[in-house]
């Protein structure tokens, strides 16, 4: 007896084929990211190389890229000639108190909005959402009218108070992304006596913590880059925030050619939006990953 097999002819030459053309496609998408990766760090990397050159290096042609003696001291003239270490005072300050109290008021109203029974919670949520679309150059002068009869300008309050109530944006991702838990689970712990605050602190935060984390750091980049609202309500040099101090500092240091210094002072406020990137980046890739895999 004899037995025949399936003619093979072919397939070898085309498993090669496709692993070739698997590997060029990588090949290609590697070449793209790092061009990409290359593109955004490069400013960095000449705002930093910047800092560390002399006056005349900076208008050298054909530009200085590596200085050739660093000059450290301008990181040292950085804060003995300008408002800096009062400026990052002040923006830690308005930036960790408005995320932390606001993220905790953020997550306490998408959790009423998302699981609580309440009436017209739809229509409170939709009159918060449609709060959005009123752009905020048309509310600076009664916000500021306001402000100024409560004695409030030129202090730090105008920036805190009014966000550590909620970020309408956080809020709405943190109620989507809560749509997702099942109420069954709401319900049975109720059921076996748990109270709102038990259910939200013990289950909900556990759940959403990703989101949460991913929210912050947006929220804490906008609060300390915000340069709108501190240039309108601050006025003493002490009191602005990094942000307002190194515009001044670009007015001031600018005429004098002294460019390193602003360059210094753009770095330093770089680095604790590096830092709490760093930090955070674990949570805000589980959240990219847990919201891609949703539906």
């Amino acid at each position: 007896m004899t037995t025949t097999t399936a003619p093979t002819t072919g397939t070898a030459p085309h498993r090669l084929g496709r692993k070739a053309r698997s590997r060029l496609t990588d090949t290609v998408v590697w070449v793209v990211l790092a061009a990409g990766a290359i593109f955004m760090i490069a400013p960095l990397l000449w705002m930093f190389s910047t800092s560390l050159k002399s006056k005349l290096e900076v208008f050298a042609l054909p530009p200085v890229w590596i200085p050739e003696v660093p000059q450290w001291d301008t990181y040292v003239r950085m804060w003995t000639d300008s408002f800096v270490l009062d400026g990052i005072r002040n923006s830690l300050v308005v930036s960790l108190s408005v995320t932390v109290v606001g993220t905790f008021t953020c997550a306490l109203a998408a959790f009423a909005l998302a699981k609580m029974r309440m009436p017209f919670k739809n229509a409170i949520f939709i009159g918060l959402l449609s709060g959005i679309m009123i752009p905020f150059p048309t509310l600076m002068i009664p916000q500021f009218v306001m402000f100024s009869r409560l004695g409030w300008v030129d202090t730090l309050l105008p920036l805190i108070v009014p966000a550590i109530f909620g970020n309408i944006v956080m809020i709405f991702f943190l109620r989507q992304y809560l749509s997702s838990v099942p109420d069954s689970l709401v319900e049975a712990a109720k059921i076996d006596g748990a109270s709102y605050w038990q259910i939200f602190w013990r289950m909900i935060m556990p759940i959403i913590r990703p989101a949460v984390a991913a929210q912050f750091i947006l929220w804490f980049m906008a609060v300390w880059n915000d340069y709108l609202a501190p240039i309108l309500y601050l006025n003493t040099p002490e009191r602005q925030t990094l942000q307002v101090v190194i515009a001044n500092m670009n007015v001031q240091y600018a005429t004098q050619r002294d460019y390193p210094l602003i360059m210094a002072a753009s770095v330093v406020a770089l680095l604790p939006i590096l830092v709490v990137f760093l930090i955070f980046q674990r949570q805000i890739i589980e959240s990219v990953a847990l919201t891609g895999t949703k539906g």
